[in-house]
């Protein structure tokens, strides 16, 4: 286990904890039980809202408030939830307010300007994105804004969709059927048109590799264009697109209306692949490290609490609402239950390993950077990033895995002292997940990321 310095000594910890608890401070919202039910909603009575875990000092937040900023799709769920059922609050930041945003690149554009200047402290992002700012690949005028990634928000539960249009060609897993409809398309000038959420981002990489691994050039062969996440069905039900990748709800929406099927879902393509993070300006977090880790283990709880197939129902009646996905229940439930219906005649998978999931075991929290490194990879591999990129030096900039493990310890002693009820967290032995083996057999040694490169048949480094 990585070792790091103790804000304050074990003994001071629970000798105050201990003091604590003995005078009644705690509520018993803020011992590990989410706040009893009010309606279906279950949010956190006022009350429970404005009180929290007393704590050494050396554990107390710098602020009780960050502007954080989200999409509105079941990625963000741990952050909703940590809003909802008053984890934040009870960790002493219940002034947390939650901002959502219409797309990657006005979460891109807030961040830019931080919340003094009507911006963001810090966003669920995908993950290359906060990468793309320090570098100043994606900035306005190329300035580079340091940012520190704290933490994942998920794994897996993404898809492709592809238009009932092309139903009849086959494309699954593999989208080497598509390929004569692509090439004909070519041929007419009307190439197929495939859409993601931001360049460079999860969904962008993971749609080219699909297209790619079965022959498609994405660049050449069809148009790859930007669409916010809540416009893809739309786009797809008027002719304007013909697949896209994204997360959830938005392909099980597309076969509830009628419009698409699901070719493949993401962990199938790349079991207990890393999705959403979330992420601050490098400024903030050094100005509120206090802060920084009191949001990432009302998270961790929150994470924790999502995982449970017991709330998952729950967990879609809040996220369905106008101010969250705003979708009807019925979108989102059966994926986030596991329940997989293609919606191209094979059959319902019921109990999908594939489903999204928020803690497993604190693989789906933890941001391990052999994960970013991958990222990185696949933007040089589309030219979106130099070949001369210090990797290394770059992730170590903006993974902040070190901030993770330290919340991760500090839970540990709040329930080692009896005063909160959570798993106990296996801290990783190693920021390297190892090799990683992909759908079409390829395996991406993080040791090794420019041989993978290299061996990649369709690249713009080919």
């Amino acid at each position: 286990m990585t070792n790091f310095s103790s804000q304050f000594s074990r003994r001071k910890f629970l000798l105050t904890a201990g003091a604590s608890a003995a005078s009644s401070i705690l509520l018993k919202g803020c011992l590990g039980n989410p706040p009893e039910p009010s309606n279906t909603t279950t949010q956190a009575s006022a009350a429970q809202q404005n009180r929290g875990l007393a704590l050494p000092a050396e554990q107390m937040p710098e602020t009780k408030t960050a502007n954080i900023g989200f999409i509105g799709q079941t990625d963000a769920a741990p952050l909703i939830i940590a809003k909802e059922l008053g984890f934040f609050a009870k960790y002493n930041v219940p002034d947390v307010k939650l901002q959502k945003q219409p797309s990657w690149a006005v979460i891109r554009d807030k961040m830019e300007l931080d919340s003094s200047g009507g911006g963001l402290d810090g966003s669920m992002v995908l993950t290359p994105i906060p990468y793309l700012m320090a570098l100043g690949t994606v900035t306005k005028g190329n300035r580079k804004i340091p940012m520190t990634l704290v933490m994942r928000l998920n794994i897996d539960g993404q898809g492709i969709t592809v238009a009932n249009s092309l139903k009849d060609a086959g494309a699954k897993l593999d989208s080497s059927p598509l390929k004569a409809k692509v090439e004909e398309a070519k041929a007419a000038g009307k190439p197929l048109k495939f859409a993601h959420t931001f360049t460079g981002g999860n969904s962008d990489l993971m749609l080219r590799y699909w297209l790619a691994a079965g022959g498609i050039d994405p660049d050449n062969d069809v148009l790859i264009q930007i669409v916010p996440g809540a416009q893809l069905v739309p786009s797809m039900k008027t002719g304007d697109i013909q697949g896209f990748c994204v997360g959830e709800p938005w392909h099980l929406r597309a076969i509830n209306q009628g419009v698409g099927y699901t070719a493949m879902i993401t962990g199938e393509f790349w079991k207990d692949h890393p999705e959403k993070a979330l992420t601050f300006r490098k400024d903030w977090v050094d100005k509120h490290p206090k802060t920084a880790r009191a949001i990432i283990k009302a998270v961790i709880e929150a994470q924790q609490w999502c995982d449970k197939m017991e709330n998952r129902q729950q967990m879609a009646e809040i996220l369905s609402r106008e101010e969250y996905a705003k979708v009807p229940v019925e979108d989102i439930i059966d994926r986030l239950m596991g329940k997989i219906d293609y919606g191209d005649g094979r059959p319902v998978v019921e109990n999908s390993p594939y489903i999204m999931r928020y803690w497993d075991k604190g693989i789906a929290s933890y941001p391990y950077k052999s994960h970013d490194l991958w990222f990185l990879v696949e933007n040089q591999r589309w030219g979106i990033l130099p070949l001369d990129l210090d990797l290394n030096k770059i992730i170590n900039e903006v993974n902040g895995e070190a901030l993770w493990r330290e919340a991760a310890e500090e839970l540990n002693q709040l329930k080692q002292a009896g005063l909160i009820n959570i798993d106990t967290i296996d801290i990783p032995k190693s920021p390297s997940k190892g090799p990683e083996t992909f759908f079409d057999g390829v395996t991406f040694n993080p040791d090794e990321p420019m041989a993978y490169l290299k061996g990649l048949k369709i690249s713009k480094q080919a």
